[in-house]
């Protein structure tokens, strides 16, 4: 006896989203083509539930794009770019761990300049100057300014902005975290620790963090991985859903 077909209503409470993203899921090629009844209503069978399931397991890891794009590959055939797309996110990722590394190593350096006994000395730059050293657009600076990261004073008359030996040593702290990921709700508490006392407690924590979101991201791309397999090697009829245990 053929298995009974499922409605948007159904697949959208065993993914536990609504029927409209069930729909919307459809138009983006997460989910295969569905066959429609007489009446015109889509019909869904097992295929359809697992598709959604290997996205929605897929997406935390990996993003929605790449999720969206994996899962257009498999349903067009396309292996191979199904696992070169899983196989760049997983570079990605450890170039993310290995700039973390990198950017904690130059920060431990640059935290040391907080507590040194001599006054940070330097010349006095003018925001496009800074810009061109950091190797950033201008509008970043003021952005950071306007976040209350950085504050220049200004020139008399002209106004412009002048970022001191002690501004450009907290512009430096500012741009390693941002290249590294990092909000400004994170970046706040490390200059403020480092600005009051010299303390790297809050920039040790925000590193911890960082690699801890990882390892987060990287368990999240394993049971992706892992339903992404079940997808593929099950066929596009399969029957049952998929059995890997949710993480």
């Amino acid at each position: 006896m053929a298995a009974k077909a499922l409605r948007p209503v159904d697949l959208a409470r065993r993914a536990g989203v609504s029927t409209q993203l069930v729909r919307n899921y459809e138009a983006d090629g997460i989910l295969p083509p569905s066959p429609r009844s007489d009446s015109g209503y889509r019909q869904y069978g097992p295929e359809h539930v697992r598709a959604l399931l290997t996205y929605r397991a897929l997406a935390p890891g990996f993003g929605a794009e790449t999720a969206t794009a994996i899962m257009r590959a498999v349903h067009d055939g396309d292996e191979a770019l199904a696992y070169r797309l899983v196989d760049a996110a997983h570079a990605a990722l450890h170039e993310q761990r290995q700039a973390t590394d990198a950017a904690s190593d130059a920060l431990a350096a640059l935290a040391a300049e907080y507590v040194d006994e001599h006054p940070v000395t330097g010349p006095s730059l003018l925001v496009g100057e800074l810009a061109h050293r950091l190797g950033i657009r201008t509008s970043a600076l003021r952005v950071w300014e306007a976040a209350g990261l950085l504050a220049p004073t200004r020139e008399p008359g002209t106004k412009y902005r002048r970022y001191g030996p002690e501004e450009v040593r907290d512009a430096r702290i500012i741009h390693m975290l941002r290249q590294g990921r990092y909000y400004f709700e994170q970046i706040k508490p490390v200059l403020d620790g480092l600005r009051r006392t010299g303390s790297t407690e809050a920039l040790r924590t925000a590193i911890a963090e960082r690699r801890a979101a990882h390892d987060r991201q990287t368990k999240a791309m394993l049971y992706g991985a892992a339903l992404l397999y079940e997808l593929i090697n099950a066929g596009p009829r399969a029957a049952s859903e998929p059995t890997v245990p949710a993480p």
